[in-house]
């Protein structure tokens, strides 16, 4: 990872077609540089100061920003206008905003998503990718994580993952819990937001993180986090099954450079969507990391994505 870096750029921006959402943005590296934008996961997630440590800051005009209803994005945890296709008018908002006319997208898990989203819908303004943790939010993607499968593996946080759950709603967990989370008691729908936050962040590394578990704890976080992700997870993503994967999608951005990195015991998204991409899309390059599971933050995941961000720079798109 490159030294800590301030942002000499940022403030806040409108959604496309909202006068309610409020993004926050900022700009930091070289003004002058190759832009690259950072499109962070969840849905719900927000940015990281770190995560302008990816790239190189003399190369790189590094763009990060909170997408609607995250991070310091207002209104926090907000669902209404709040779609795949909203946040893909939103970059174009920004890109726009920046006197930007091509840039890199680098995006992992939800943000793998959004940026082969974003790429098959806007080609013409992607230099190259680079992602980590592909998710193309497929039925069988959300039921491994969300239903059966990734439990096998963490017996333990999915007890506590069900607790707030009568057994009898148990044969669809996202829908038990939307109902939750939507609750108009807050403390339902906090306790909710906090049980499916900590079921991600206890299944993200290899080696349980007590710093990622504790994050789940936060009010602001984990409400914003576990909304947004549920909406968008019930509602399918707003897109076709598999549409992501499709063929006709792909030969839209086969011609762009495209770097993956992905963690081999990778529970939340494993490796077969990985896979996927690349059996329908042998033009890409996929490393996969041996010894990590899902996060940005393990070691050989986050040096990966370093080298290619610095490769994408070299390039001279």
């Amino acid at each position: 990872m490159y030294p800590p870096i301030k942002p000499y750029e940022s403030g806040f921006f409108r959604g496309a077609d909202s006068e309610k959402h409020q993004l926050y943005y900022e700009v930091s590296g070289n003004r002058q540089g190759d832009p690259v934008v950072f499109l962070h996961g969840g849905p719900g997630g927000g940015t990281d100061p770190k995560d302008r440590e990816f790239f190189n800051p003399e190369k790189y005009k590094i763009v990060l920003f909170d997408q609607r209803g995250a991070g310091k994005s207002t209104p926090s945890a907000e669902l209404e206008n709040n779609t795949t296709w909203d946040l893909v008018k939103d970059i174009e908002v920004l890109r726009q905003k920046l006197d930007v006319a091509k840039w890199h997208v680098f995006g992992g898990s939800w943000g793998s998503t959004l940026s082969l989203v974003y790429a098959q819908t806007h080609p013409d303004r992607v230099k190259s990718l680079v992602l980590r943790g592909i998710f193309t939010l497929r039925q069988s993607e959300l039921r491994f994580f969300y239903q059966d499968g990734a439990s096998h593996l963490f017996p333990e946080q999915w007890e506590e993952y069900l607790a707030p759950i009568p057994e009898v709603e148990r044969h669809d967990m996202m829908k038990a819990y939307h109902s939750r989370l939507n609750s108009s008691d807050p403390n339902i729908s906090l306790a909710a937001a906090k049980a499916w936050a900590k079921w991600e962040m206890a299944t993200s590394r290899l080696i349980v993180s007590t710093d990622a578990v504790a994050q789940a704890e936060k009010d602001d976080f984990a409400n914003a986090f576990a909304r947004i992700e549920n909406h968008y997870f019930v509602n399918e993503g707003f897109m076709r099954n598999g549409q992501l994967l499709e063929k006709q999608e792909l030969n839209k951005i086969r011609h762009i450079p495209t770097i993956v990195v992905q963690g081999r015991y990778d529970v939340v998204c494993p490796a077969t969507t990985a896979w996927a991409l690349k059996r329908a899309w042998p033009e890409i390059t996929l490393h996969i990391i041996p010894d990590a599971g899902h996060s940005s933050r393990e070691p050989g995941i986050e040096k990966k994505l370093v080298e290619a961000a610095d490769i994408m720079a070299s390039k001279g798109l």
